[in-house]
């Protein structure tokens, strides 16, 4: 690169933007390019041998220190077994990047379970109603049950492949964000299940709704929007029809009210819509906001949780809505970034006990896709996230190498290391 010059190992500085011209494994560092910060990184550089390190003058706080030749080769030497703890030191940092990749897998594939469970629950509605709602409650008192005694609670995007972008997965984020929030304000366990159900069958009306009219990717007109806002009623009939209790019919009746009053079907305000309502209408928004029907009008996660909170938190109740952004983070899962040193990367997880260091997943165009870095924030103290950054304003290698969904789909881990339930 033209803009950057060598400089010898012991020109090293505090402040200097350096580029390790090494493969991400052969040396101990999280960032094959960053600004030095302290003398433990220079001592570290030293040991590993190099003649020349590049520096960028333009990203750097300071200029290189005078050049002392004599002393290179005795510096290189002295230093060289303070390589060996720096590389044990990475080799954990690929343990755990592994493990970490095997928790997606594994993640991805009980996502992909229950959402098949899902599909079946819609399809057999009204064939087999009684059998329907036991499966229903079965899976979310067993999502409920996992949730809860998960001693954190890790949300992930989903960035593999999972098959057909079926309308049901709206229904099973719909349910994961709202259990999310009923987690963290420490909502009674049997009220979170009645909660996970209203979720789960909020939109259950929409079988009484011509697929023509909620599969239309222009805007509805008149007409279509009256039919359209019947679904919420509708569902509620349906819910009676199935004998779900009165707090679960609410949530179905009520998942387009807002709190402003100018939601549909009956413009309620405030706390005139119930608390599980109102929980379910903040992740049912968010969703369809990230994932409209016509996706060229989506919204990333970022720009969604923004949006909701800059422009529309009138139509919400903000104390729910406080609990939301400090579930998902400033960045939520699904969120391209930039960190301070320039490097790209995705929000793959959030904790939202540490919901301001997630796991970000990193383009590095020497590694390939399958084996990316992972950066735990929480492990990384010198990792700061600089900006989100939207997908049109990065290159189509990146964004393709990222692979963010076209849909943002969220779960969370069934088999927390923390849990004593088997997988099996």
């Amino acid at each position: 690169m033209q803009d950057d010059f060598n400089i010898t190992v012991d020109q090293l500085r505090i402040g200097l933007y350096i580029h390790l011209d090494l493969k991400w494994f052969d040396h101990p560092f999280s960032f094959s390019h960053f600004k030095i910060k302290n003398e433990a990184q220079i001592k570290t550089l030293q040991s590993l041998g190099l003649k020349s390190i590049r520096y960028d003058p333009a990203l750097s706080d300071v200029n290189p220190l005078p050049k002392k030749p004599q002393q290179v080769e005795q510096t290189q030497v002295a230093t060289k077994p303070d390589i060996l703890p720096a590389l044990a030191t990475k080799l954990a940092l690929v343990e755990r990047i592994q493990q970490q990749r095997e928790a997606a897998a594994r993640i991805e594939n009980a996502f992909i379970d229950t959402a098949k469970t899902i599909h079946g629950i819609e399809k057999s509605l009204y064939t087999m109603p009684a059998e329907t709602l036991r499966k229903a409650t079965q899976l979310v008192d067993q999502i409920v049950d996992s949730l809860l005694c998960a001693p954190e609670l890790a949300i992930h995007v989903m960035i593999g492949k999972a098959g057909a972008e079926e309308m049901y997965y709206h229904s099973l984020n719909v349910t994961m964000l709202s259990l999310m929030m009923a987690r963290d304000i420490e909502l009674p366990q049997e009220v979170v299940g009645t909660l996970g159900l209203g979720a789960l069958f909020h939109d259950i009306g929409h079988k009484e709704i011509p697929s023509k009219i909620l599969m239309k990717k222009e805007p509805l007109n008149q007409a279509e929007r009256h039919l359209f806002e019947m679904h919420c009623q509708y569902g509620a009939d349906i819910g009676r029809r199935l004998g779900l209790a009165p707090a679960v019919l609410a949530i179905i009746r009520e998942h387009h009210e807002l709190f402003d009053g100018t939601g549909y079907p009956s413009k309620l305000k405030g706390e005139a819509i119930s608390l599980l309502s109102r929980i379910v209408v903040i992740a049912n928004h968010y969703d369809e906001l990230c994932n409209p029907m016509n996706i060229n009008d989506a919204l990333t996660p970022h720009e969604a949780l923004s949006t909701m909170f800059a422009k529309l938190r009138n139509k919400f109740d903000q104390k729910l809505l406080q609990v939301f952004i400090h579930c998902l983070g400033v960045y939520p899962p699904g969120t391209i970034v930039q960190f301070s040193n320039g490097v790209i990367g995705m929000v793959v997880t959030v904790n939202t006990a540490k919901p301001m260091k997630p796991l970000v997943l990193i383009y590095d165009a020497d590694i390939p896709r399958d084996e990316a870095i992972l950066v735990d924030m929480a492990c990384e103290a010198d990792a700061n996230i600089a900006k989100a950054i939207r997908p049109a304003q990065v290159p189509r290698e990146i964004y393709n190498y990222l692979s963010p969904r076209k849909r943002v789909n969220y779960y969370f881990d069934p088999n927390n290391p923390g849990q004593e339930q088997s997988a099996r």
